[in-house]
């Protein structure tokens, strides 16, 4: 079977907003800014994310995540959530109500409340979320399920001593 490279049309593209673009921003940003567009960066701290604001002169800049939702809300589909961790659902909350697609770093909550709020808001608004949990979702990880589900490792036991 040969193998197609398709081109992806610029309307095939995701217009995404990072919030939080120091720390764990930088490996979100790496993961997609090659297939979708990065069209809004927001972080607090302009002197530590200059290198990455940098890296994107055609994004817009923002210090409020607030302000970037009223100023592009129609411009975003989609946003990542890379902030210290008591945010996270602040942040994940507003994109949803907004009808953004999220990708929201771990701890996604600190509480039940909002750990329900958020599911019930993705409901609602009929949006695709994803909390970020690079340990398990590794490409590692889903080999050894498949092991363990084909019986390639022999069963499987629990044991306490």
């Amino acid at each position: 079977m040969t193998n197609i490279s398709r081109k992806i049309a610029p309307s095939d593209k995701l217009n995404i907003a990072v919030v939080g673009i120091g720390g764990m921003g930088i490996p979100n940003i790496r993961a997609v800014y090659e297939t979708e567009n990065i069209v809004a960066l927001c972080d607090v701290d302009w002197k530590y994310s200059k290198p990455v604001l940098d890296c994107f002169p055609q994004a817009k800049k923002y210090k409020d995540f607030r302000m970037m939702f009223d100023e592009m809300g129609n411009d975003i589909d989609a946003v990542i959530v890379a902030t210290p961790d008591h945010t996270h659902a602040v942040i994940a909350a507003t994109a949803i109500t907004l009808g953004k697609h999220v990708y929201v770093q771990k701890p996604l909550t600190h509480s039940v409340y909002e750990s329900r709020l958020l599911t019930k808001l993705a409901a609602e608004y009929k949006v695709a979320t994803q909390m970020g949990n690079q340990g398990a979702s590794d490409e590692g990880v889903d080999l050894i399920c498949e092991w363990i589900w084909n019986g390639e490792i022999g069963e499987v036991k629990t044991s306490f001593l």
